[in-house]
């Protein structure tokens, strides 16, 4: 696997948020032209985004930030962690109380609580940019 694409409405704010993950940002682009209404299959499209690479580097995120044509709120509008296709994305973390802290700084909010598996993981759901729910894990065993 290549990436991940989400498409946000505030590109900078996506990127801070990820940054605070500790994502790395590793470019920028505009993306328009005939290739790309094929590619995607909408017309007239332009759009800006930022790739996101995990410190290890061996996972991906592409933000998109849509211009042209416009992009529309999903149905309902923060939908549920049971709701069929891809839904979330989950990090690894070394400290889950810490991260949980500073993704609220960036408009993060717990959807439960952080939660403990076992003598495994501690665990938590949180809604993050354009509501996309982020998981993250802290291996405690």
């Amino acid at each position: 696997m290549d990436n991940v694409a989400i498409v946000v409405d505030d590109l900078r704010a996506a990127v801070a948020f990820f940054t605070e993950l500790g994502m790395e940002l590793e470019g920028e682009a505009q993306v328009e032209g005939v290739w790309a209404d094929r590619t995607v299959g909408l017309d007239g499209v332009r759009s800006e985004i930022a790739m996101m690479r995990t410190p290890d580097g061996h996972g991906k995120l592409e933000l998109t930030r849509y211009r042209a044509p416009e992009a529309s709120a999903p149905e309902p509008h923060d939908p549920p962690p049971n709701t069929l296709g891809l839904h979330r994305v989950m990090f690894a973390v070394d400290d889950i109380d810490d991260t949980v802290a500073r993704l609220r700084a960036h408009g993060a909010e717990l959807l439960g609580e952080v939660a403990r598996y076992e003598d495994v993981f501690r665990l938590c759901y949180l809604r993050g940019p354009a509501g996309i729910i982020v998981a993250l894990a802290e291996q405690i065993g």
